[in-house]
């Protein structure tokens, strides 16, 4: 394409219209046939997979490809002002949605878009919009290909609450059919005001409808209805006899007269109660009609060009051409009109409108003399011009051209002179850059650390670069050309990323070379040619999005839009190095030198390969990122050395630079490198004041799209000249012609390295998105029926964006000094965000808050190279790493910041994003006890427990003084302290902090944790070991409690040994014997005495008991051989049922008094009386106490001396050997078994 060489001053920024699901409210609009309270409902069709899926491209089209838009502004309301409306699904429904900008500061936000269904689809050209200063409301006039005629009122909140239109429009939405419609054909609607509309027809004609206001109208009687025609009823009437037609085209199966309107305007004029209808016809003339009395005032062509009649084929109008007039109200009672002719080139007309008193206008040629035909953007294809806009301005009239070729458009503009009658267009036309060409994915080598999947991935996942539905329909599309697409298979589980990997990662295998070895070359290049196939269906599909349907003039902001199919594009002006960029073979004379340097420098970064330019930029994100204590000098040749491009370029390739900058790089001074870092600032510190219109969450759209575009420009004009730079440094051959011998080029260096840096955190932010919750007005109630397919977060429904705008958009809007145009506006808001010395600051810490507080560590994790130094900023990063579960990167980062935030300081700004709440902040800048303190709550939330050990030791640690807080603190901390050491089982961690609690309470119930905790687990001999100092009595009645609590002895914690274990530890034999006879006691209960062992049948729970009770007391001297037992009560008894096992037990007791009476009959009368003697005194002293405690409570306790044991230990061994051998009946009946 050979492009004609106009001068760029404006460039676009393309969004993408795709809503989030739940932000749409589908209403039906009802017929004039159905009741008036025609119910809500959402637009449901038949659940088929393609349906589902979008994947078939005529679905696509019909749904997401718009066949008309535009915008509409009213005049008399702000808020919202502008509406951008569409007409989808084969021209069945209106999309309308609020696309302000910029909003004052008290309005609210109209995020929904209303999509309107109508039972017939709409005619071309007749969707009208109005406003009125009375009421704030949006006024919608349609006509359908059925002839009905609808009046749609919608308020505002419509826009905002989903409730205002879950139960349908109601009285809000009228439709009737016009009694004119039954014999005319509409052509075009046009709106006067709310209360009068025109509809142009087939044959010439006009019909008015005005409003009846009375207040019994009905639908049917609600307008009232005026034809007007161009030459009277006889001259229609005639129209309508076939034989008797006068000269027709064809269109839209109509035959349409030369009379009729292609494209119409109305104005006032200024006037309050006139209005003029201006209509281009097909006869190429123009007519101006009074639309109150139906009169046509003017006629004429529109070149003012003097035509043969007999030519009337040579300057018909094509019927589609809808935009070949505009009206501008220059003052009361006059305006402009401009005109075009299709006709030939093309050519444009400039009329001066006048309207007097007497109801009558003056048309005249504002320059009769000049010609106006705007060239087409390039020479070699064939360009249509499809729209124009005039503008106001203090030089005169601006005029917007929109040109197409097929689905590419060009945008251009024309400031009008005037006062130059000789030379009226002299100033030539002005371009707008339209971004075409998208970059494509770098290819991966071998020793490429990133897999082409992911590059591929990043390049096609771009926030705003596709929309979901063109990703989604290239896949279908691709899976239908591969013969691999089902449509009973959802995706039901998977992302469309994961998608995408597994239908192209299907067609690719994995063979082997003729060595046998694996051939990963071969699958290399088979995966990249799968993606590239995708990637250029889905280019396809892209232009159709692309493709323009209007231009369209804000004339309150000054702002240019353009309405594509499934995108807007919004033109904004150049910044000073945008226009130098997009206009380097023809600079300004006064930016010579600054074009120079910048075109020597991309020029020079053009002939790098790919692995040149992958190599220094890998050298450069370490100049980027890391702390960096070198000289400039230093640091400028370790970059140069890692870049390495100095050895793989020739003479050839380096030749270019010093033609353009000289010899030696003569033009190259400090005073030119501030010239082109004055080009990427500001021009102004407006942003840097309150703000007056916060932008909209449209217009911050704009401004992030704006932003994207700017960072890669700046990136790559910034990045060549560090490489430029590094190159004019190191190139020279002797010392005195290096740069450095000129000027200093440390202090350029590091301002490059600054600027890079600042936008490769922007980069980041651009390319990031976020999902963050819907809006409790945006979302849809659960009657209403509508699936969302959105993703869900903690059970909330949620939306994309992108980083930038979820971070700092609140920061996007006009200043209060602002007055410049908004096209302007949004270029400084840009500038000023990219500009290393911007006044937003990006505050890296605040922005990791928030991502944390969104729960995104990982998102956080990513900005941790741009943080800055300081102490809060580091404690954030150890916030990162806790969240990210790295507990030993997060417990250094928490080190580092804890002098820093511990010192006290007046007047410390609590800005964390709702990360830290006030009882958080007051521990910070208040010591180190405190700060530890909070850094020990945060690791207990983790239950990170080791950690909360460290940390709380080092609150310990500093926790000095009497103070109240310091012994608060203190308490907390050993609390804290036991807490985690108990949960991980470091008992004596645990057990320092108990020996250091100071309140008795805390550390009672504390030593009953530890004591059970142990317990449980299996800890006996850590607690038996551990000295417990001035706590061991309190211990052994913890323990004490426990067994008197324990009633099963085998399937509970084995108390009862723990505190044998206890106690023998501490010499306490007497209270280890009492133990065991209580756990003696217990198990006898439990019908353990019964239960012989297969070996050994005298060997069971009992005796062995019996064996460690008699071994206790052994080790007592015998004074004090004698333990207490509980004598249990008839009510207490918890033994086995009454009956043959005590009278076993009765019998084995006279046994053994037998037998021991024997045994001590045998026994030498010498031994005996020894014996007796040694006893005597025990005897005595256990006769006196047994009586004073029998005193007291006769039936709960007493004395068993270690005799007394033996005698119990004898008697159940012989129970066992009786019961053995059978020696004794149970019962009546057993005796007489035993005898049979």
């Amino acid at each position: 394409m050979s492009s004609r060489d106009f001068e760029v001053l404006y460039k676009e920024a393309r969004l993408n219209l795709e809503p989030v699901q739940s932000s749409i409210a589908q209403i039906r609009v009802a017929p004039q046939t159905q009741s008036a309270s025609f119910a809500y409902s959402a637009l449901t069709r038949a659940p088929t997979a393609a349906a589902a899926t979008d994947d078939d491209e005529r679905l696509y089209r019909a749904r997401n490809l718009a066949t008309a838009s535009s915008i509409y502004y009213r005049k008399h309301r702000s808020s919202p002002r502008a509406f951008l409306w569409r007409v989808l699904e084969h021209g069945t429904v209106l999309s309308i949605r609020a696309a302000d900008v910029c909003k004052q500061e008290k309005d609210a936000d109209a995020p929904l878009i209303l999509n309107l269904a109508f039972p017939s689809p709409i005619r071309p050209s007749c969707v009208g919009f109005a406003d009125s200063p009375d009421h704030d409301a949006l006024y919608v006039f349609v006509v359908d290909q059925s002839s009905q005629f609808y009046s749609i009122t919608l308020r505002p909140e419509h826009f905002r609450k989903r409730s205002i239109s879950e139960g349908g429009l109601g009285e809000a939405c009228k439709a009737f059919s016009p009694p004119g419609f039954g014999f005319k054909h509409p052509h075009q609607l046009v709106v006067v005001n709310p209360n009068q509309l025109i509809i142009t027809m087939h044959d010439g004609g006009i019909l008015k409808f005005d409003r009846n206001r009375s207040h019994d109208a009905t639908n049917a009687t609600s307008w009232k209805e005026t034809i007007y025609n161009v030459a009277g009823w006889g001259q229609s009437l005639r129209g309508l006899v076939p034989f008797q037609r006068n000269p027709t085209v064809r269109y839209d199966k109509i035959n349409m007269e030369l009379t009729a309107a292609a494209s119409t305007a109305i104005t006032s004029i200024g006037g309050d109660d006139t209005s003029f209808l201006f209509t281009i016809c097909l006869d190429h003339r123009m007519r101006v009609w009074d639309v109150q009395s139906g009169q046509i005032l003017y006629t004429g062509d529109i070149l003012n060009a003097k035509r043969d009649p007999q030519e009337v084929g040579k300057w018909t109008i094509d019927p589609s051409q809808g935009n070949l007039i505009q009206i501008l109200d220059t003052s009361p009672g006059q305006c402009l009109v401009v005109t075009y002719s299709p006709i030939g080139a093309g050519e444009f007309k400039f009329w001066k409108v006048k309207a007097n008193d007497q109801g009558s206008i003056h048309v005249a040629d504002c320059f009769p003399e000049a010609q106006l035909t705007p060239p087409s953007p390039s020479s070699l294809d064939v360009w249509t011009l499809a729209d124009f806009s005039v503008a106001q301005q203090a030089e005169g009239p601006e005029l917007w051209t929109l040109w197409k070729n097929n689905t590419t458009y060009r945008v251009q503009k024309l400031q009008l002179q005037p006062r130059n009658t000789k030379a009226p267009f002299g100033a030539g036309w002005k371009g707008v850059f339209v971004e075409n060409a998208l970059p494509a994915a770098q290819t991966s080598g071998p020793c490429d650390p990133v897999d082409s999947t992911e590059k591929w991935l990043d390049l096609i996942f771009f926030p705003g670069r596709f929309s979901k539905t063109t990703i989604e329909t290239a896949l279908g599309m691709y899976e239908k050309g591969l013969g691999t697409y089902k449509e009973t298979s959802p995706r039901a589980g998977k992302s469309i990323a994961e998608s995408i990997c597994s239908v192209l990662g299907s067609s690719t295998t994995l063979d082997r070379t003729s060595n046998g070895g694996v051939d990963y070359e071969q699958f290399r290049g088979t995966s990249e040619t799968q993606w590239m196939r995708f990637w250029r269906l889905l280019l396809e599909l892209d232009k159709q999005r692309g493709e323009a349907l209007s231009l369209v003039y804000d004339p309150e902001e000054g702002m240019i839009w353009v309405a594509c199919a499934d995108c807007i594009s919004a033109v904004r002006q150049c910044s000073e190095l945008d226009r130098i960029y997009y206009n380097l073979h023809s600079p300004d004379k006064q930016n010579e030198d600054v074009a120079a340097l910048i075109f020597a420098g991309l020029n020079f970064l053009d002939t790098f390969s790919d692995s040149m330019v992958q190599q220094s930029r890998a050298a450069l994100r370490a100049e980027l990122f890391e702390d960096m204590t070198e000289p400039d000098e230093d640091r400028i040749q370790s970059l140069f050395d890692k870049a390495g491009f100095w050895s793989q370029l020739s003479e050839e390739d380096c030749a270019p630079v010093v033609e353009a900058l000289g010899q030696n790089f003569r033009i190259v001074t400090p005073r030119l490198y501030d010239d082109l870092f004055g080009m990427i600032r500001a021009s102004s510190d407006a942003n840097s004041q309150e703000l007056r219109e916060p932008f909209t969450r449209f217009g911050r759209k704009v401004v992030v799209r704006a932003v994207q575009e700017t960072i890669e420009l700046h990136w790559r004009i910034l990045f060549s000249q560090l490489i430029l730079l590094l190159h004019m440094e190191f190139d020279p051959e002797s010392e005195e012609d290096a740069l450095h011998c000129r000027f200093d080029i440390g202090s350029e260096y590091r301002r490059l390295i600054d600027a890079l840096r600042r936008l490769e955190h922007l980069r980041w932010m651009a390319k990031t998105e976020l999902s963050v919750p819907i809006p409790k007005a945006d979302r849809a109630s659960s009657g209403s029926g509508t699936a969302s397919p959105l993703r869900k977060r903690g059970g909330e429904d949620t939306y994309a964006i992108t980083a930038l705008e979820g971070l700092t958009g609140h920061l996007f809007g006009l200043p209060e000094s602002n007055n410049l145009p908004l096209l302007t506006s949004i270029t400084e808001v840009v500038l000023d965000l990219c500009s290393p010395s911007s006044s937003i600051v990006l505050c890296t810490w605040l922005l990791q808050c928030r991502l944390l507080k969104q729960d995104r560590p990982d998102l956080a994790l990513e900005l941790t190279s741009f943080a800055e130094r300081g102490p809060f900023s580091t404690y954030v990063q150890g916030r990162v790493f806790l969240a990210l579960k790295d507990y030993d990167t997060a417990s250094l980062y928490f080190k580092k910041a804890s002098i820093g935030l511990s010192i006290s300081k007046n007047g410390v700004e609590r800005h964390s994003s709702g990360l830290l709440d006030d009882t958080e902040w007051n521990l910070l800048s208040s010591g180190l006890p405190n700060y530890y303190a909070h850094v020990v709550n945060l690791y207990d939330k983790q239950k990170a427990y080791s950690y909360v050990i460290e940390f709380s030791r080092l609150a310990l640690q500093f926790a000095h003084g009497h103070k109240q807080d310091a012994a608060g603190t203190k308490m907390e901390m050993l609390s804290r302290l036991f807490s985690a050491a108990t949960t991980i089982s470091h008992f004596d961690v645990a057990h320092s902090a108990l020996l250091s609690m100071k309140d008795e309470a805390m550390q009672r119930a504390y030593l009953r944790k530890l004591v059970e905790k142990m317990c449980e687990t299996g800890q006996n001999t850590e607690l038996i070991s551990l000295p417990f100092s001035g706590l061991q009595n309190k211990v052994d009645d913890i323990l004490l409690e426990k067994c008197r609590a324990t009633k099963d002895m085998f399937n509970n914690v084995p108390y009862h040994q723990v505190l044998y274990a206890w106690r023998i530890s501490h010499n306490d034999y007497r209270g280890g014997a009492a133990i065991l006879l209580d756990r003696l006691q217990k198990l006898r209960q439990m019908g353990e005495g019964d239960r012989v062992g297969a070996d050994d049948p005298l060997d069971t729970q009992v005796t062995r008991q019996y064996l460690l009770l008699i071994n206790a007391l052994s080790c007592v001297a015998p004074k004090e051989a004698y333990i207490l037992e509980d004598v249990p009560t008839e009510d207490d008894a918890t033994r086995p049922a009454k009956g043959a096992g005590d009278d076993l037990e009765s019998q084995l007791g006279d046994l053994a008094l037998r037998l021991e009476a024997e045994a001590a009959a045998s026994q030498p009368l010498a031994k005996r009386q020894q014996e007796e003697g040694d006893d005597h005194a025990l005897q005595c002293k256990i006769d006196r106490l047994s009586a004073r405690i029998n005193s007291q409570d006769p039936q709960r306790r007493r004395f068993l001396t270690l005799s007394d044991i033996r005698k119990q230990y004898q008697q159940e061994l012989d129970r066992i050997v009786a019961i053995q051998n059978n020696q004794f009946g149970f019962s009546a009946e057993d005796d007489l078994m035993g005898d049979a």
